[in-house]
Order: structure tokens, then sequence, then C-alpha cells
């Protein structure tokens, strides 16, 4: 449908913007302008303007600035059509219909919206009445005053096959039928589809009834669902309607979030409770045009789902439709209720501020992800960790935004490897004890002897296993500085998960710093680790001479120009394989890429050509020897 600029125009100069917004905002006259607190921010004095001579509204606070039908969209979460068709109606305009075919069926949906208005007007009168007894007493059970009853509108649907027709003799009976609210099968006569249950409006964005809820009261029909719903209709698309937004959307500008939960009821609770921003969709899974709702009012919508079995699944039904729409500024967070508990029930035993704190620190969708798969089956052998890897790059693939699921894979492998492949536990020591460790039997060796197996791997590596000199370097440093293997920990474990072929030797590394006084400074020394590669003793810290202090300084600094290594080789990598879908994309980041490498050889080549301290002599075997070349204090 494409409206003129000049029909907008008109529509803008119809509408009063000052009366618009005073329905929902507190406005004071300000000369020949209105002021207020500003409804999209919370501030203590005004700083929001509204001008009807010029017809937008103002924020000096925050920015928000728009006219009415802006105003319409993001105050009330229409869409944009909705918002021009709901303006134009209190202004008397017709909005422009594209075809004689749309404006009939838009005739046609006028009619049905009426219909739909008289039979709920029929429900709460039936509420009230004495067949209405056993809803009322199903309300007062569940704690919902007469408020919310009228708030959201509750009604009751007689057990019968006809009232509804006998009530809404002003409607045709074909009607009846397309609203949903009569069922027609073959060639018998219709009968009333919602018969002895509490009946629930069920509104579009614009606050209209567009189908209805109902909730049976008769324990007895086991055989009935106990709740009910509309069928889609020419109102009523249940995949793309979220109950309470015409509510939740108004309140969601105020709290900055928005709530979803499994169920109408689980909504009604927590309005009652003082939450008034959540919706629930209507009995399916999140669609994506629901997510798309969603995200138009929030960046982050916070789903919370019973904590129960059928509960965490319907979480992740919700997570796997809302992957490959992921995009920078825009996820889901995830709070999980207490197991058997919906939030009526938590907010019984624990109050709404119980329900107020977990609302405030919901999980994100990563941390629910990966919690959801580590623990869905038991992982007791290679096959079943292999499974957890596998179904984690599955979800990773799933996300089209490719910088988004670049990340997304490396932080899930990271956080698989470090549950796959833990590190070795360390003893603890205790330097003040005499004993030498917290725990267990007093140990105190300053040159422990590895076993045959850890120094073969040490020495591979030392004596150029590795591909290149630079991880050669490090691990002769370690060897002749091992108090400094425990404070790069952390970094060695990193680079065990990118670079599998010195994961072994990390491992030796580790099983030599546990073995080893942490108050010692002696090399390692073992017969089996004989020698450093001459290329080797470029690196100060392997210098005879060299000040142990700055020594330690380079190594720490190569240390980390390892891990740096295999991370900025993936980036380029990634950036390669995104050539054929995003070519532009792709080349800028490898240009951007490929300027650190260069950068990083820069620094490479720098580390490697320090000389040692004056007076300092260069030795071709300074890093393995049974000596300390160092001169440093030995036991």
């Amino acid at each position: 449908m494409a409206l003129s600029p000049q029909w907008l125009d008109e529509l803008r100069a119809r509408v009063t913007l000052s009366t618009l917004i005073s329905r929902t905002t507190k406005l004071q006259k300000a000369g020949h302008e209105w002021k207020a607190c500003c409804p999209f921010h919370n501030e203590k004095s005004p700083s929001f303007t509204v001008s009807d001579q010029k017809g937008f509204y103002h924020c000096f606070g925050c920015g928000a600035h728009g006219d009415a039908i802006r105003w319409t969209t993001d105050q009330r979460g229409l869409g944009f059509m909705d918002a021009v068709k709901e303006l134009a109606a209190e202004a008397g305009m017709e909005v422009p219909a594209p075809d004689p075919q749309e404006a009939q069926r838009a005739e046609q949906r006028a009619g049905l919206h009426d219909v739909m208005q008289a039979a709920q007007d029929f429900f709460e009168k039936s509420l009230l009445d004495s067949s209405g007894e056993k809803a009322r007493e199903y309300l007062n059970s569940r704690g919902f005053g007469q408020h919310t009853a009228e708030r959201f509108g509750f009604g009751f649907a007689p057990d019968s096959r006809n009232a509804v027709k006998q009530a809404l003799t002003k409607f045709e009976q074909s009607e009846l039928v397309e609203c949903g609210l009569q069922i027609a099968v073959d060639d018998r006569e219709p009968y009333d589809r919602f018969r002895g249950r509490l009946m629930l409006p069920i509104h579009d964005a614009r606050g209209r009834v567009i189908a209805f809820g109902g909730r049976i009261l008769d324990a007895q029909k086991k055989d009935a669902p106990k709740y009910l719903n509309s069928p889609d209709t020419p109102l009523f698309d249940k995949g793309r309607t979220l109950y309470n937004l015409h509510r939740a959307g108004p309140a969601s500008r105020q709290t900055k979030r928005m709530v979803v939960v499994e169920g109408y009821m689980d909504v009604i609770a927590l309005a009652a409770a003082d939450i008034p921003d959540a919706v629930a969709p209507l009995g399916t899974a999140l669609t994506e045009r629901q997510l798309e709702m969603l995200w138009r009012m929030v960046e982050v919508p916070v789903l919370c789902f019973d904590g129960d079995a059928a509960g965490q699944r319907a979480a992740m039904r919700a997570i796997g439709r809302a992957l490959p729409l992921l995009a920078p500024g825009r996820s889901l967070s995830i709070v999980r209720l207490p197991t058997g508990m919906d939030p009526d029930d938590l907010i019984i035993r624990d109050g709404a501020k119980a329900m107020e704190r977990l609302l405030d620190k919901p999980a994100t969708l990563l941390d629910t992800l990966w919690e959801y798969e580590r623990d869905v089956q038991p992982l007791n052998t290679p096959e079943d960790k292999a499974g957890l890897k596998q179904r984690l790059i599955e979800h990773t693939e799933a996300i089209q935004q490719p910088d988004i699921r670049s990340l997304y894979r490396r932080e899930l492998l990271d956080r698989y490897s470090e549950f796959a492949f833990p590190p070795r536990p360390q003893r603890e020591f205790n330097p003040r004890s005499g004993s030498g460790f917290k725990r267990g039997a007093p140990f105190k060796q300053a040159k422990p002897i590895l076993s045959p197996q850890a120094a073969a791997k040490l020495r591979r590596v030392v004596n150029g296993g590795a591909r290149d000199t630079l991880a050669a370097a490090v691990f002769a440093g370690f060897l002749r500085f091992p108090d400094c293997i425990d404070a790069h920990s952390e970094a060695l474990a990193r680079l065990a998960r990118t670079e599998t072929n010195l994961a072994p030797a990390i491992e030796s590394l580790f099983e030599a710093a546990e073995a080893l006084d942490p108050t010692a400074t002696a090399p390692i020394s073992d017969p089996v680790v004989s020698s450093t590669p001459p290329d080797n003793t470029r690196f100060t810290f392997l210098m005879e001479g060299t000040d142990p202090g700055a020594a330690k300084e380079d190594l720490a600094e190569a240390v980390g120009m390892l891990v740096e290594r295999p991370a900025l080789a993936a980036a380029l990598a990634a950036a390669t394989q995104r050539f054929e879908t995003d070519p532009e994309g792709a080349f800028a980041e490898q240009q951007r890429l490929l300027k650190r490498k260069l950068a990083f050889e820069s620094r490479l080549g720098q580390m490697a050509g320090k000389r040692a301290l004056s007076g300092a002599t260069e030795s071709n075997g300074p890093g393995g020897s049974d000596e300390g070349p160092d001169g440093s204090e030995t036991d």
C-alpha cells in the first residue's frame, strides 16, 4: 500500500499532537508548547517538549524525536500501517486502498471486529450472572480480584451449543463461523466452539478483540483440552500475535524490558504482581514473526519459562528460532524458574520481589545454550563428548550474521575444551610453611627429575620439534625460569587448546612445575633435555648474562605472541572464507588482519634481534644445561 507524502501530511495536520500524547503522558503548558518528564527515559526535571505548531515532540535528554505517527509506533509498539490506520480513523480519513479487493477485505475485517466485540460483551455479561458462578470461584481461587478480571476482560461461555448464536442475532451465522466462534462440520448445524469455559479476549496491537482463549472449568471432561484458543481467522494469526502486547508495549517503554512467558495466565499473574511488561505466545513456540515484534520493542527480550523439562524444551525451541536472526544488539536472555514452578507459583510462595530478582539477572542466550547441551545427556565416553561438540557446532552454523557466528563458535568451543580437557589439578604450595606444601607430605626439590616420557616431549619441542623457533624458545625459556610457569598457566592452557601439537609438552611443563619448590629459581635439569638449538640463542631470555628480571619480561612477551599467533591465523582464515558471501567486508577485514600480521612479525624480529646487557657473552646452549647460566641461586 503506497501512501503519498501529501496524504500523510494531511493526516499529521488533522491530529493534535499534544492531545494524542497527553493520553499517556502528563503535559504542562509552557508558552506555545507543552513540556513533561520524558516518557522514554527516567528523569526528574522536564526535558521533553511537544509543539502542536511544528508537529513534533523532542527530548533534549535522550534525543527522542518524532511526529504523531512516530509516537504511535514507538510509544504504543504498533507497526507503521497500524499506526496510520488508527490515527486516520480518529481523524476521519480513509486510508487509500490499493485495489477494490483489498478494500473489500478491509471492510469485511471491520465487520468481523464488530462481531468479536459483541461476543466479548456477551461473555463478560455471562460471567456476572448465575451461570458464571464456577468461573468466578476459579478467579477467586487464583487470587484474581475484580480489578484484574475487569482489566483483562474475563468472561464466561455458557455450556450450550448455541448460546453465542442466540446472543448475537444481529450477525449472520456465517460471520460467527468465520470469526471462529462457531464450528461448521459438513451439513450439520453449526455449534458454539467455546462451551462451559472461562473466557479471555485476545487483542491485536491496537487493542481490538481478534480471538479468544477458553479454560475448561468442569474437571469431569477429561477428554477436553484444558485450554482452547480460537482458530486462525481473517483477524487472528496465532503465529503473528502476542497476548497482551497492546498493554505490555507501553509498559516496556518505561521498564526497558519485555518478558515472554508460556501462557496468558502467567501474563495475568505477573500483571497482578505489578509486573506489567509481559506477553505470551498462543499455544505455539515463539515464531520468527513474534521475535521480530519483540525486537522492535527491546533489543534483548527476557524469556521466562517454567522450570520443568517442558519449559526448557520451549526455551530451546525459541533459541533455535532466534539463532538465524541474531544481529548486533539483538539477542535473547533467559530466566529459568525453580523446578516445577510457574510465575504464579513463585509469586505466591516467595512474593513479587523474588520474581523481579530473577528477571533482573537473566542468563544470556549463549550461557543457556551451553548449559542445556552440556547437561542434556551424560558425557561418560569420548563419543558422548564428541556428540556435544557436534551439537554446539550445528547451533553456531545456524547463525547467519558472520561476526556473531564466529564469536559464538569460538566461545562455545573454548567452553567445550575447558570442559572436555580440564587442566591437571595443581598441588597447593605454602612458601611460609616449613613443609613447602599446604597439604600432604613435605616435599622440596630444586631440580626435579622429569619422567622419561615428559622429558622426551619437551626435548622434541626445544630441539626443533615445534613449527618455528618462537615455540622452541618459549619452552626453553620456561626450562630456564620454571618459576614463571605458574604465572603463565592460563595462557599455556589456551595455547594447548589451539595448538594441539604443543599440548603434550605443555602438560610436561605443568608436571615439572608441580614437583618444583616455588621458592626455587634454578633451571629444570634432566639428562634427556640437554641442549637448546643455536637459533634460540637470539632471544634475550636464553642468553647468558641477561638480567633475570629483564629476561622474564621478554619471556612474558614471547608467551603473549605465541598465544596470539593461532588466533590471528584463524581470523585470517575466517576472513578468507567470507569472500564468496561478503567480498567487500572480507577484503577489508583481511587487509586489517594482514597489517596485524606484519606488526606481529616485526615484533618477533625485534625480539629475536635483542642482545643481552653490555658485557654479556652469547652462548649456543644456555637454556637447557645443567648449570645455572644466568647466575641465579640454586638450592
